[in-house]
């Protein structure tokens, strides 16, 4: 007798016999790798207000950290932005800061509230004593160098925990704050763009859902329930 065997059919059983194959150790190693993405840090005005406090009100440095926090927060640019302000990029007459070369190499005008501007000024006044020429940058060191990033990435952390602040604090958190108090005041999303140097509304919409989503906000807190 002979029989017919379905090949498609054996097929199917054999590849359903067979063990999946195990994920790649490169892939596997790839994911463990990468950096867990944190929640965005928004600290409160006061908080803020204390940050900047914890500076020195006498020494240079302390003069220039004031200046350099208050544009973080109170400007909103990056610390790359705000470390390559050169003089010619300050007006403080019109209250404005040039940023030449932001992200994607975008440049940008934004602008600079009176007590900011006071901050800076105090600080330009201390750095024509130290005498570091024009061509040094607005945030330099004593010597007229660059501030590196790194300076300020550890700076923060230490004015925080001299301010008692118990969270994390670092210069992109100050554009996030900057960012959340503009939402709050309901300012058009489209000045928040520019401000921000976004390249689009979409990329403000989302950066404005992580760090204030006022839209949930607002929807929850007007419910109200009978007690």
């Amino acid at each position: 007798m002979i029989t017919f065997v379905d090949k498609n059919v054996t097929q199917s059983r054999m590849a359903a016999a067979e063990p999946l194959p195990a994920a790649s150790s490169s892939t596997s190693a790839s994911a463990s790798l990468r950096p867990r993405r944190r929640p965005p840090e928004v600290l409160t005005e006061p908080e803020a207000i204390a940050l900047i406090k914890a500076c020195s009100t006498r020494a240079p440095t302390g003069i220039r950290n004031r200046a350099l926090i208050a544009v973080l927060w109170r400007s909103g640019l990056r610390i790359s932005e705000a470390l390559s302000l050169e003089l010619r990029d300050v007006d403080l007459a019109a209250g404005t800061l040039r940023v030449r070369h932001g992200k994607g190499d975008k440049s940008r005008t934004v602008g600079v509230d009176e007590q900011t501007s006071a901050l800076l000024a105090r600080w330009l006044d201390r750095r024509r004593q130290l005498g570091p020429g024009a061509r040094s940058p607005v945030f330099c060191t004593l010597d007229g160098g660059r501030v590196d990033p790194s300076y300020v990435r550890h700076l923060l952390p230490r004015l925080a925990a001299k301010a008692g602040l118990d969270r994390r604090v670092h210069a992109h958190g100050l554009r996030h704050t900057y960012a959340a108090e503009l939402a709050r005041e309901r300012t058009p999303i489209n000045v928040i763009r520019d401000a921000l140097g976004h390249t689009s509304l979409a990329v403000t919409d989302r950066y404005l859902r992580d760090v204030a989503p006022m839209h949930v906000i607002d929807t929850i807190r007007a419910r109200r329930w009978e007690t």
